[in-house]
């Protein structure tokens, strides 16, 4: 996938780059996996903002996503490429050969026209689905359940992919994107390749509307705050934080602290933390 790029002939186009469209299908998404989105802004059910910097934005519908893959072995051929709004992947339209419509995260190099199956038996191919039992060690994969039936919960992001590196005990051993070693149970499911739109991690926003677009609100650093507002507001011109380490404007520990609990269930899964040597 490609980077787009601009002439400076504004402040805000020196530097701005997009990825480029080209590849994907020019079609209105299908209206019957659309449902609407209401924005909340940050706002928990009893109208308090509980994440700070969100409103505004464009105005977008949800698309519907087949993360369970549960049409065995039925052959689903790709109708269109498309943009969402929602994720930063590239999806893709199938249609089976009953007739069944559904989105699924885009692969990397599929293309229309190409035929996806979800089953043990299918090929090791991008886009199609199956056991960890049924893929082969050192296989590039993504879209990866963590429990059996629920759906696929990690390695979707854009260009994100996960390695297979080996199977014993009723369970498969993955190398996640972070380094992380963990354990999945065998009859979980997962997709071959690499998840589409490898460019995303280049693209240059280039003005600060494009960040308001996409429903994100201005933050103010602590330091340039008063004392009343922040703990690291305050002091004479500009001064340090006056702490050991950073902390929230609520006066909790930030930026390096872990933060997952230390008795989790799922750490027996966790064969090699992301930041282990």
């Amino acid at each position: 996938m490609a980077i787009k790029h601009y002439k400076p002939t504004t402040p805000g186009r020196r530097g701005m780059t997009v990825t480029d469209y080209s590849v994907l299908s020019k079609v209105e998404p299908e209206r019957s996996l659309l449902e609407p989105m209401k924005k909340h802004s940050g706002r928990n059910n009893t109208g308090r903002i509980t994440v700070r910097h969100q409103g505004g934005g464009n105005r977008t519908k949800y698309r519907v996503i087949d993360f369970k893959r549960n049409k065995l072995d039925v052959p689903a051929t790709v109708k269109t490429l498309e943009y969402d709004p929602n994720r930063s992947a590239f999806i893709a339209l199938i249609e089976y050969e009953d007739g069944v419509k559904s989105y699924i995260i885009a692969p990397d190099g599929l293309k229309v026209g190409d035929v996806v199956v979800s089953g043990a038996t299918a090929d090791i191919k991008a886009g199609n689905c199956l056991p960890f039992a049924n893929i082969p060690v050192g296989t590039i994969i993504h879209n990866i359940e963590l429990y059996p039936g629920k759906g696929a919960q990690l390695v979707r992001s854009a260009g994100n992919m996960a390695q297979l590196m080996a199977k014993e005990n009723g369970y498969a051993l993955v190398r996640l994107p972070s380094g992380e070693m963990r354990n999945v149970p065998i009859n979980c499911k997962a997709v071959i390749g690499q998840v589409s739109n490898l460019d995303h991690e280049n693209v240059n926003l280039g003005k600060a509307g494009r960040k308001r677009h996409m429903g994100v609100r201005p933050g103010s650093r602590g330091s340039v705050m008063n004392p009343c507002d922040h703990p690291h507001g305050g002091g004479e011109g500009r001064a340090p934080i006056g702490r050991s380490t950073p902390v929230t404007p609520w006066g909790k520990p930030a930026l390096g602290l872990k933060t997952r609990k230390t008795k989790n269930r799922s750490d027996k899964f966790i064969v090699k933390r992301a930041n282990q040597k």
